[in-house]
């Protein structure tokens, strides 16, 4: 991490204390497909309650025992930190469970619920960590397990992959020893900067009003790219209206001075949002990027 989001850490002295008497969620624990399952045991870090919204969580979804692989991928759901999109959550789930990846679908907590950053980076690495951290349980390899996310959702993504840690050997809490670093990252559509091409609903409902310029660096995730970051692949379209195109083209060139891994593709034509192509779940109507990335998926070891 970064030393603004340390010092952000730091000031909040009983998130801190709550984050390491949590103990985590334990590993006998049996989950069912489309059954979620809180990131924390007890009350997550920072919670400001205990209704539905203060609770982040994960959903499964398996694919079917015949074509089933070793591959996981968290699923972060756009909404301009405002909301979760189901087409972008479960949608995907679907899609990728069908190319035999197990899926994990990440309800996060939100700007229009009053959290703020870096409540949204903890949750989104919690995540991973979670997998990592059970996959010898689900029959997962550790480091196969990736995010996907689209829009605002990308751009938690995107945060995931450029803030990791290796984790804390010596934590109380076991999946805090697992490291938060994606083995790949999928970003649709995404939100990247907080600046000058910034969607001013994610930023706003992230950062709050007039954030200082350092957070904003902080969360401009074209400027925290390292060669340590994971391959990604990342698509947007030229007539998206709502998240400007620069948001893809500065991440792909913050990638490319990195030596990371990556593909780029941008369509001519598709609206900001559309998800698998329709807002429902028909592979009839799937737009072009799913052939595209389940190919790289594979040419990744995450299909067969």
């Amino acid at each position: 991490m970064k030393i603004l989001l340390l010092a952000f850490l730091g000031a909040a002295a009983g998130i801190t204390a709550l984050a390491q008497e949590t103990n985590a969620p334990s590993s006998s624990t049996q989950i069912s497909a489309g059954a979620s399952f809180p990131l924390w045991s007890g009350d997550a870090p920072g919670a400001l309650g205990k209704a539905d919204k203060d609770i982040p969580t994960l959903t499964p979804f398996f694919p079917a025992a015949d074509s089933a692989g070793r591959a996981a991928m968290v699923i972060c759901p756009g909404g301009g930190y405002a909301g979760l999109a189901a087409h972008e959550g479960e949608g995907y789930a679907h899609w990728l469970a069908s190319k035999g990846i197990t899926c994990f679908v990440l309800k996060y907590r939100l700007g229009s619920a009053g959290y703020r950053y870096p409540v949204e980076l903890e949750d989104g690495a919690r995540a991973i960590r979670l997998v990592r951290s059970r996959a010898g349980e689900w029959k997962l390899n550790p480091n196969r397990i990736g995010i996907i996310g689209s829009s605002a959702g990308g751009h938690l993504a995107s945060m995931v992959m450029t803030h990791f840690d290796a984790g804390n050997s010596n934590a109380t809490d076991v999946i805090d020893r697992q490291s938060s670093r994606p083995d790949v990252a999928v970003l649709c559509y995404p939100v990247i900067t907080m600046g000058k091409f910034a969607h001013q609903g994610s930023k706003k409902n992230l950062l709050g009003d007039n954030p200082p310029s350092a957070l904003v660096e902080e969360t401009s995730s074209e400027l925290q790219v390292t060669k340590d970051s994971p391959p990604c692949f990342v698509w947007s379209t030229s007539d998206d209206t709502v998240v400007p195109i620069e948001n893809t083209l500065e991440f792909a060139e913050a990638l490319r001075k990195a030596r990371v891994p990556f593909e780029v593709h941008v369509y001519e034509h598709g609206a900001h949002g559309l998800g698998l192509g329709s807002r429902e779940y028909n592979p009839q109507k799937w737009h072009p990027w799913v052939a595209e990335c389940t190919r790289w998926l594979k040419d990744q070891g995450f299909v067969n």
